[in-house]
């Protein structure tokens, strides 16, 4: 049975909030009655703060760099000393094309966004909630981690890390029983990712079978207030994923490079 979702006097962070899967569970938890704050790298996180105050409950905003030390510092910073009862680890970065191509900067960006500063926010956040035994995290993975990401390696690899990762701090903190980690594990989701990551003249680019963000989001919240490790959003991405345990590395490679590499959109 899912735990009462009653955000009434709770707090909850939710990390690239602007738009996609982190727009629909900030407006999801606004919903539920939780003051929120949410936090962007981009402008349009005041827009999007505008939106969840509609549902009446108090919304803080801030522009920040999680891929940077400093941009997590800012956010926690913001949160003024107050309990965190939710995270909602969203925020991420994709890059397409093939890795020799891309510039160091690019692929620095992905790996810090995915990895260094979402490690970082989660230390910073866990680390109360298990003191007192309670609160809940909700870490957007991916399918992409089951899968060697030709054209989209190193978004994969992060994607990878992250799931293993999520799996080996639940069995760390597991005597913690009032403090839930659920990872939610999308496929491909229509929103500006793919755009983002110049990816948009791909074969899983310019699909139009995505899925919806706001489905996506649904089920990582009744995932996480049912106490699950993880789930996989959508029936077709849950058949994938199960392939993707039986199936040898090298197939899975060339499978993802029909989908990922440059110019494939078009054949």
């Amino acid at each position: 049975m899912a735990d009462d979702q009653n955000g009434q006097g709770k707090f909850a962070i939710i990390t690239g909030a602007s738009t996609g899967i982190g727009f629909e569970l900030a407006s999801i938890a606004a919903e539920k009655g939780y003051d929120i704050l949410v936090v962007a790298d981009e402008p349009l996180i005041e827009s999007a703060a505008a939106d969840f105050r509609t549902h009446g409950g108090a919304v803080d905003s801030l522009e920040a760099d999680l891929s940077t030390i400093e941009g997590v510092d800012a956010l926690l910073a913001r949160a003024g000393g107050r309990q965190i009862d939710l995270l909602v680890a969203n925020a991420g970065r994709g890059l397409g094309h093939a890795f020799l191509d891309q510039a160091v900067e690019d692929w620095r960006k992905v790996v810090d966004t995915n990895i260094t500063g979402t490690l970082y926010l989660l230390q910073k956040a866990l680390k109360p909630m298990v003191a007192r035994d309670e609160g809940k995290v909700l870490v957007v993975g991916s399918i992409a981690g089951f899968i060697p990401g030709s054209f989209q390696a190193v978004y994969n690899g992060t994607k990878a890390f992250v799931d293993s990762f999520t799996d080996a701090i639940r069995n760390e903190i597991k005597e913690s029983k009032g403090v839930t980690v659920t990872t939610l594990m999308p496929g491909p989701v229509e929103t500006e990712f793919f755009d983002r990551a110049d990816m948009l003249d791909t074969s899983v680019g310019a699909s139009d079978s995505k899925s919806d963000p706001a489905d996506v989001a649904k089920d990582g919240w009744e995932a996480l207030f049912a106490g699950k490790d993880s789930v996989v959003s959508g029936w077709k991405n849950k058949v994938q994923a199960a392939l993707a345990n039986v199936t040898p590395a090298p197939i899975l490679a060339e499978q993802h490079r029909k989908m990922a590499e440059p110019g494939t959109a078009r054949e």
